[in-house]
């Protein structure tokens, strides 16, 4: 599976709007997510976390990497995170 997240930052850096595109029907029904705080969508428990509670409605598969790429998306898009590369690799 294949998932794209783009996000998009207001004037005031005050909230970050979430579009994704994938091939997995269940990632596509998490888009959009607009409106996100990026200091409560990076500081807040999981349990608590818009992104997450959003993820557990949509998503039926609890390893999919997609609601840590939103998170992480968020961050570097509101300058709180460095925009780096993150990937899961498995070694044999």
């Amino acid at each position: 599976m294949t998932s794209k997240i783009t996000a998009t930052v207001s004037e005031d850096m005050m909230s970050v709007n979430v579009v994704i595109e994938s091939n997995c029907p269940m990632v596509r029904s998490m888009s959009p997510i607009e409106g996100v705080n990026p200091y409560e969508a990076i500081g807040t428990p999981f349990t608590e976390s818009e992104v997450y509670k959003k993820a557990a409605q949509c998503l039926k598969h609890t390893a999919c990497p997609v609601p840590c790429g939103i998170v992480k998306a968020i961050e570097a898009e509101s300058g709180m995170g460095l925009k780096r590369p993150v990937s899961i690799t498995f070694e044999e």
